[in-house]
């Protein structure tokens, strides 16, 4: 088996196919299916500003935020290219209000997989040329093959994920996921329109020295919060620390991972559940920040053994390096949970 730098998304999904559990050639064209649909809307991103695609659109999503041109370009495109391809048996977005149960030609679905997916996160940067991402979660079904997928189908803990990655849009377009063997992250090359493996192995350092968390928000924060970013910021050892926040959680997540860093989205005031949404985000990203070596939790437990109760549900996110996440729980320990 080879990790050879060289070698392509295509030729690293064959070569690795044992590692995979699960290992199918549905699975196979399911990975590719999306590797297709992230260059299209990567060529669609690298656009923006030549064509009327940055903006509003005009209308709200379900979790009642105001969609992007570029939201609606991504969903359609994603969902479309799952669909027609018949490699799925049901899709959940963060921009579709319920779930989309697809049918087969025969109208029965022999399909196993289910995909979460957060289309386009971050959009309203795309405007002011700051970096994007799209997320994404895989589960195998569990009602029986050949019957309408369900909701139970999409309401699975994190910890079943049968794979999970995210594509960020940024100065190159980066492909990263991992199906529970380790995190690798591909480069595309726009000449050629192919992905090369570009980061094998990916692992993030136990300990680091970013803090990643809007703290324009700090007034309406838990106190453990509080109390972790006044330690992030007191001088003593290798402290401080420095404060990054771009405001794509695909890009922050992306850049902790390379560097070693924490990421922290809490509750507040404002959104007193959190803001950040537990199947399209949460879970997708936990999984492969553990895969990675690291830790993500609500700031008490883990993420991934979150049982899920709706679709848009939100939680609170601690993520990144395993000794920082661990020290802002201790923080929160302080504090119980209401």
């Amino acid at each position: 088996m080879t990790t050879e730098r060289n070698q392509t998304l295509g030729e690293f999904i064959i070569d690795k196919q044992e590692d995979f559990m699960y290992s199918s050639g549905e699975f196979t064209r399911l990975i590719n299916s999306l590797r297709l649909a992230a260059k299209v809307v990567s060529h669609q991103v690298n656009q923006a500003g030549l064509v009327d695609i940055v903006g509003a659109f005009g209308k709200e999503n379900v979790q009642g935020e105001q969609q992007q041109k570029l939201d609606v370009y991504a969903n359609e495109v994603f969902i479309k290219t799952l669909v027609n391809r018949e490699i799925v048996c049901g899709i959940a977005s963060e921009e579709e209000d319920d779930f989309i149960a697809i049918q087969g030609k025969k109208g029965n679905n022999e399909n196993k997989y289910v995909v979460l997916m957060d289309p386009l996160d971050g959009s309203s940067n795309i405007d002011v040329n700051v970096s994007v991402g799209t997320i994404f979660s895989i589960y195998r079904r569990v009602t029986p093959i050949g019957t309408p997928v369900t909701q139970e189908d999409f309401l699975q803990k994190g910890a079943n994920q049968v794979a999970a990655g995210y594509i960020v849009y940024g100065s190159s377009t980066m492909l990263v996921y991992t199906t529970g063997n380790g995190v690798n992250g591909f480069t595309l090359n726009p000449a050629i329109g192919t992905f090369y493996l570009s980061h094998p192995n990916m692992k993030i350092k136990e300990d680091g020295n970013i803090y990643s968390i809007n703290e324009g928000n700090y007034v309406h924060f838990p106190q453990g919060v509080k109390d972790y970013i006044k330690y992030c910021q007191a001088e003593e050892g290798e402290r401080p620390y420095t404060s990054r926040y771009i405001g794509s959680l695909v890009s922050d997540i992306h850049r902790n991972i390379l560097k070693g860093g924490i990421y922290i989205y809490p509750t507040s005031t404002k959104a007193p559940k959190g803001k950040l949404r537990l199947l399209y985000e949460c879970n997708p990203i936990a999984y492969i920040i553990e895969q990675a070596g690291g830790k993500a939790s609500d700031g008490y437990s883990r993420i991934m053994d979150i049982e899920p109760t709706e679709l848009h549900q939100r939680v609170p996110f601690f993520c990144g390096s395993k000794n920082m996440v661990e020290k802002a729980e201790e923080f929160m320990s302080q504090y119980p949970a209401k």
